[in-house]
């Protein structure tokens, strides 16, 4: 069963800006998903610890505003430290249930000083190790107040059974050349994680599918009012100018022929567990190949950096 992957899609809220809370939420659907027998579960972008839904309902474009300061400092305090071990119960539940994941983080990378945050999707393997962090290249308006923007270390793909995956940060999924350089890498399940937007994942995800002749996945989160907890910075001014709900969900899973396998499921929260089938990456193929017999690298050629960018490198002393 090599050409067989069970994926699971957590489609969930956070309890936002809450990491430590979050991280039991994460890992209770990380063993859900392992009684399923799942051999990769996903959870949407940024979930750990939460998406930055403050800025756009609380004028976060003001210069030096005190509030804003205080809901950012809060959002580095619950950010993800890698190098600190903030990570390893979720990789020893990734080991003890055998399963590979994919969860959108904020992190608060060391080699940046550890002051700045990043969107940052982590692939972790069956074996609980972390074999990728991938810094979104390019946060999306109002995001660019609080996320930095990465590199190209983390655009890479990983073997499962006999799938080569890969995955994107939200708008990075609309990026053809960030696409493009996974595809080159063999990739034929591509994975999309998103806050939470049936806007995005009912077009994209067919599109990326059809085009890539991939299976493609879409795996959002879930913000309702009820979802921020009482002792968030500031929560009556952002719930005064907040919606119901603030991210919808959306998640769903196409296949190579564009086809839906899963439609987009809105507004609840759910464990997605399918099926595919290696099988039909192969049939789909035959008449479209983007890397292979498609691509005419004599004529186009895509040249992709993925050196870890960092303010300084030291040389040894002598």
């Amino acid at each position: 069963m090599e050409n067989i992957i069970k994926i699971a899609l957590a489609q969930i809220a956070p309890v936002w800006l809450n990491k430590t809370a979050t991280i039991e939420k994460i890992i209770d659907y990380i063993n859900k998903g392992g009684k399923e027998k799942a051999d990769l579960i996903v959870f949407g972008e940024a979930l750990l610890p939460g998406y930055p839904f403050w800025i756009s309902l609380t004028n976060g474009a003001d210069f030096n505003s005190t509030v804003q300061k205080e809901i950012h400092a809060h959002y580095i305090r619950n950010a993800v430290q890698i190098e600190a071990g903030d990570l390893n119960t979720i990789c020893k539940a990734a080991r003890e249930n055998k399963i590979a994941i994919y969860l959108g983080t904020i992190e608060r990378a060391q080699n940046r000083g550890s002051h700045s945050l990043y969107c940052s999707l982590v692939y972790i393997n069956k074996e609980g190790i972390i074999k990728s962090v991938h810094r979104k290249l390019q946060p999306t308006y109002e995001e660019r107040l609080t996320w930095s923007p990465g590199d190209g270390n983390g655009l890479q793909v990983h073997s499962l059974k006999q799938f080569t995956l890969g995955g994107l940060n939200c708008w990075e999924n609309w990026m053809p050349l960030s696409r493009t350089a996974l595809y080159a890498m063999g990739e034929n399940l591509h994975i999309a994680v998103w806050p939470g937007a049936y806007r995005n994942t009912i077009d994209l995800t067919r599109f990326i599918a059809e085009e890539g002749r991939s299976f493609s996945v879409g795996c959002s989160g879930l913000m309702r009012k009820e979802d921020f907890p009482k002792n968030t910075p500031h929560l009556e001014l952002i719930l005064d100018n907040a919606p119901d709900i603030l991210s919808d969900g959306g998640s769903c899973i196409a296949g190579p022929d564009g086809k839906w396998i899963c439609e987009p499921i809105i507004n609840k929260e759910v464990l997605i567990v399918e099926e595919l089938d290696f099988n039909r990456v192969l049939e789909e193929r035959q008449n479209f190949d983007i890397p292979g017999h498609y691509s005419r690298p004599d004529v186009t050629q895509l040249i992709v950096n993925r050196e870890r960018q960092s303010l300084v490198k030291f040389k040894n002393e002598e």
